[in-house]
């Protein structure tokens, strides 16, 4: 006598949250303002002006520029201004300091306009292993948002979970 297999995860009624769904469309390229610098110390104004209209702005097409300054230098904010200008008609995104820091606030982004409606009542699990870098600060985000509505918060795959939170009986 044969037995019919039920998928108990299926059948159980856990939403996943996958983080890695939300990382940004495009890859993350840098901009390092450092080979623009005067012996890689001063910025000059009409220099820098000169290079940022003749630099190739195309090559950052669909993608998320992040933009830095590896040497020790005063940057004025005017010139992290003037290179979002010109990379303004191709990049995604345009973003001051590295690509961890870009991440961080990209989720924290889009977790606060995340609509948490959906997940009221219900029982949730915040999928722990990705493909792609998500910062653990994203995973605080989410818990934080999600904490006021849900029945439940765990992390892991819904096979095998680590529960976070359950709302009490009396609440």
């Amino acid at each position: 006598m044969s037995e019919v297999l039920v998928n108990r995860v299926a059948s159980s009624g856990l939403i996943t949250i996958k983080l890695e769904d939300f990382f940004p469309k495009g890859e993350i390229a840098e901009f390092d303002l450092r080979p623009f610098l005067f012996m890689e110390l001063i910025l000059k104004e009409k220099d820098f002006r000169e290079a940022m209209k003749t630099h190739d702005w195309s090559q950052y097409q669909g993608k998320n520029l992040v933009v830095f300054c590896s040497a020790d230098a005063i940057i004025p904010v005017w010139a992290y201004m003037l290179v979002a200008v010109h990379v303004a008609p191709f990049a995604n995104a345009v973003f001051q300091g590295d690509a961890e820091n870009f991440l961080k606030a990209h989720y924290e982004k889009v977790i606060s306009d995340l609509d948490i409606s959906v997940y009221e009542h219900q029982r949730v699990v915040v999928k722990g292993c990705s493909d792609k870098p998500v910062p653990p600060s994203a995973y605080l985000s989410l818990t934080r948002r999600l904490h006021p509505v849900v029945q439940s918060i765990m992390y892991g795959e819904p096979c095998s979970t680590v529960p976070i939170y359950k709302k009490a009986k009396s609440e």
